[in-house]
């Protein structure tokens, strides 16, 4: 293809009609990070929703209480600027006996005065909020407690509790449940058959689940998409949290057991990203900043790099990354049924429409291999090379009249050799197509063209 390349427009503002993208602005409550740090890039980014932490025990330092500044802050940042933010209601508060801890997996308040404290805070927070954030979250990863998984039915129960509460203050409120660590089929259809004839107070469910490669764990996650259309179909199934390191993190942190660099970083974003998009699941990347974790090391999954003084100190190859997917997978472009092929079967192949025209969208993401007695995909986590090979794209349809080929990666626009597409009985051949282990897009220069 020819040398010459132009580079995606990225989006630098939200398009305020997203509803599939948010970005994980998390861990305020703990002091991990400081929001004033790196807030002027969300703007940058162009993702609408933001996910916020509500820390309970950072709100109420003395018991009856409480101190909504630190809140305030990003809230109000996001609202004078055309974000949404989304508040999850955790962790525990330890200045009540039984009231488990600040952080992660220190269980839900088990007392009768940690939950009628719990209760009282809940109150507090939606009263406080009301009429600028309508979006929450229940306690965050429930079934990942250090005392041993919490039971459908506790997390049920906590969540019903929970919601009820915000709605008392908030009747209009979308509230997000279970938000589980786990895509584990079985326990969330556990936790929907707990959650009885309540299930209708949420309307969205969302799940988690951290694997080398995005891929994986689609299997599991078409089933949780039947089942929430069986037990809640209104609802919406969502993916609540999800990203990957630019480095070997800490031990305990999620994909810890994997090397990692920038590159591989930012092509796993966006392959999950588009995985989601792609099956229609709302998607949130983890996280925009990096954040040093007490006891298990400094956790690199931010788009931002920072140092141990919560300092942003350098901008990511997945920022500019997962810029150029909300640039692209914006509210103009649209899933459609797949008609593009390839003889390549590993290849993951997608196709949209936007502005009036096709867009194909490919990447490897694994091979063949032949195990107990039949052929399955082995998926491999993404590399860090940019090194493409040629493959064959088939379409039912009609030559492009300014095909251009895009990498995601890097934003670069090519145009696509006209030699290269063959034209016959049944319609087009596109050959010598480059494809690698990152995001690729095959399609019409005005598509992607500001």
């Amino acid at each position: 293809m020819e040398q010459r390349t132009t580079i995606l427009a990225a989006r630098n503002a939200p398009d305020p009609r997203d509803d599939q993208w948010t970005i994980g602005c998390e861990v305020l409550d703990r002091d991990m990070t400081r929001f004033s740090a790196y807030k002027d890039y969300l703007l940058r980014l162009g993702i609408r929703s933001i996910r916020l932490q509500g820390g309970w025990a950072k709100c109420e330092r003395e018991k009856g209480r409480y101190d909504f500044s630190w809140l305030d802050e990003p809230v109000d940042f996001a609202l004078a600027h055309g974000l949404d933010p989304m508040l999850e209601t955790d962790y525990g508060n330890p200045i009540y006996e039984g009231g488990g801890t600040a952080n992660l997996a220190g269980g839900f308040p088990l007392s009768d005065e940690a939950l009628a404290a719990w209760d009282a805070w809940v109150g507090a927070l939606s009263r406080h909020f009301a009429g600028r954030v309508r979006n929450w979250a229940m306690w965050n990863e429930p079934d990942f407690c250090k005392e041993g998984t919490r039971t459908p039915e506790e997390i049920a129960a906590f969540n019903v509790r929970t919601a009820r509460i915000i709605l008392k203050t908030i009747p209009d409120a979308r509230i997000a449940g279970l938000s589980l660590a786990t895509d584990d089929p079985n326990f969330h259809e556990a936790c929907y058959k707990a959650l009885g004839s309540d299930v209708g107070l949420f309307g969205r469910f969302l799940y988690h689940g951290y694997v080398p490669a995005p891929e994986e764990s689609y299997g599991n996650v078409e089933r949780l998409q039947a089942l929430c259309a069986r037990y809640a179909p209104y609802a919406q199934l969502c993916q609540g949290e999800n990203g990957a390191p630019s480095e070997m993190p800490g031990e305990g942190l999620s994909l810890n057991h994997v090397a990692w660099s920038e590159i591989s970083q930012a092509k796993w974003d966006m392959r999950r990203m588009l995985g989601d998009f792609a099956r229609g699941i709302p998607s949130s990347v983890f996280t925009i900043c990096d954040y040093f974790h007490p006891g298990f090391g400094m956790a690199s999954y931010g788009l931002l790099r920072a140092d141990s003084t919560r300092n942003v100190i350098g901008v990511k190859r997945a920022f500019a990354a997962v810029q150029n997917i909300v640039t692209v997978f914006d509210s103009g472009t649209r899933r459609v049924e797949r008609r593009v092929s390839s003889p390549e079967t590993s290849l993951q192949l997608w196709e949209f429409e936007r502005k009036g025209s096709p867009l194909f969208c490919f990447w490897t993401a694994g091979e063949w291999e032949y195990a107990d007695g039949g052929w399955r995909m082995k998926y491999r986590r993404p590399g860090d090379s940019l090194e493409t090979r040629p493959a064959v794209l088939n379409w039912p349809g009609k030559p492009f009249a300014d095909p251009v080929w895009v990498d995601m990666l890097t934003g670069g626009i090519r145009a696509f050799p006209r030699d290269r597409i063959i034209e016959c009985a049944d319609g087009v051949v596109f050959t010598g197509v480059p494809v690698y282990d990152s995001p690729c897009l095959l399609t019409e220069r005005a598509a992607v063209a500001r």
